[in-house]
């Protein structure tokens, strides 16, 4: 038994006794009619922490004060601020701190990726990956397989969902990499898809895809900060992510990518930029590129100090509460709002969301059982009562119970305000 109560004292009780409580207080919780929102779009777009604007102020007055002398001595010297966050990134995802790098935005980076893991010959041109895909991964996919020359048509493999709910199974995907294996050059898959919030099993593709011989990388943007990941542990060859959703950076945040160390020094193709030279000899203005070892050899440009600095202030609140304590609360938490979705609203909703915890994150997919037209109108019932959470075309309401900054309350609170709709409409 869950021990879950759908009682306002108990969901009190647990979050009075909740060790993480605390770091809700170091979020600015948007308001709603004198109240504060029940925020669950921490999938979408984080809240802001407290102390962004602190990190930010810091670095508009070392500019002011020293200008250019600022990337040598500032507080924190602008000519090293992208390692700044390379250790708590790294813990973040599970990987070796230089394996992985802040840099660009997601869909930059998953091209730059691509540059150097998508490398299609006659016998090999193919991508493989899911249909109904985020659109970013979609059309980056598309579009590098006509760059090199060949068929989106053919070359272009989506599998198809096998699962309730829209999902995609394991089995699926091992049939589709026995089947095209042969022809692929590059699995790319989410670790959590969007719409569904289905986790997919990184380690177990990984092993598969590299049997066939295929490379294999994965878009992290609803996992990274969200699932306790392992990335180097995977064998992944690389990954990228954005830092706005889980990670609480900010809209269009700067992103994060991962290069698995074996590739640390490997002659691969890739997109050169100063930044990514060689830094014991980068100011020698040398015409050859040599990249950096590692990750950071993939950077184009110097970092962009002042979009850096609410990612370091929120890895700031991901250090100090730590993933393991964060991963266990979330699943409580994502538990108890999939608890009292079944046990009162059973009769209105779907939960798309696998129920077994191994296959979420912080994320129950929801449909109205009464359709798309029924689905418009909750959604937008709950907004206009603070209840925030997302619409994802065709039916799908995304509520995300995410451990830094909600609460058992704000989960019993969400279905109460869903039961009061359903009342309404009664």
């Amino acid at each position: 038994m869950n021990g879950f109560e759908a009682t306002r004292a108990w969901a009190d009780a647990q979050d009075a006794a909740d060790p993480l409580r605390r770091f809700r207080d170091e979020f600015h919780i948007p308001p709603h009619n004198g109240h504060e929102t029940l925020y669950f779009c921490g999938n979408s777009l984080g809240l802001q922490p407290r102390g962004v604007r602190a990190a930010i102020e810091a670095e508009l007055q070392d500019w002011s004060e020293l200008a250019v002398e600022a990337h040598f001595r500032g507080r924190s010297p602008w000519m090293h601020y992208h390692e700044y966050v390379r250790d708590a990134m790294a813990e973040v995802v599970g990987a070796k701190p230089h394996e992985v790098v802040a840099m660009n935005t997601l869909g930059v980076n998953l091209h730059l990726m691509m540059v150097s893991f998508y490398r299609p010959t006659r016998e090999r041109p193919a991508i493989l990956m899911e249909a109904g895909a985020f659109p970013t991964d979609r059309y980056a996919l598309e579009s590098q397989v006509r760059f090199h020359g060949f068929d989106p048509a053919t070359d272009l493999i989506e599998m198809q969902a096998d699962g309730p709910g829209g999902t995609l199974s394991m089995d699926a995907i091992e049939a589709a990499i026995a089947e095209h294996g042969h022809r692929v050059a590059l699995i790319l898959l989410p670790g959590i898809q969007y719409r569904t919030g289905q986790v997919f099993d990184l380690n177990r593709i990984v092993e598969c895809g590299h049997e066939k011989g295929c490379l294999v990388g994965f878009d992290l943007a609803h996992a990274a900060g969200n699932l306790p990941l392992t990335l180097h542990a995977t064998g992944a060859d690389f990954a990228v992510w954005c830092t706005y959703k889980y990670l609480n950076a900010g809209p269009g945040a700067v992103a994060g990518a991962f290069v698995h160390e074996r590739h640390a020094h490997a002659d691969v193709p890739r997109f050169a930029g100063w930044w990514g030279h060689d830094k014991s000899t980068r100011f020698q203005m040398g015409p050859q590129f040599v990249p950096t070892p590692g990750a950071d050899g993939w950077q184009l440009s110097n970092p962009p100090i002042l979009a850096l600095a609410p990612l370091r202030a929120s890895l700031d609140v991901f250090s100090r509460a730590g993933m393991p304590r964060l991963v266990e609360k979330s699943r409580r938490l994502t538990a108890y709002l999939d608890w009292l979705i079944r046990s009162r609203l059973d009769d209105v909703l779907d939960i798309v969301t696998p129920n077994d915890p191994a296959q979420r994150g912080a994320q129950l997919s929801v449909r109205v059982r009464a359709g798309r037209d029924a689905g418009r109108a909750l959604f937008t019932y709950l907004e206009s009562n603070g209840v925030i959470g997302d619409w994802r075309e065709p039916d799908v309401i995304r509520l995300s119970p995410t451990p830094l900054y909600n609460r058992f309350a704000d989960c019993l609170g969400a279905v109460d305000a869903i039961d009061a709709w359903r009342a309404s409409h009664a």
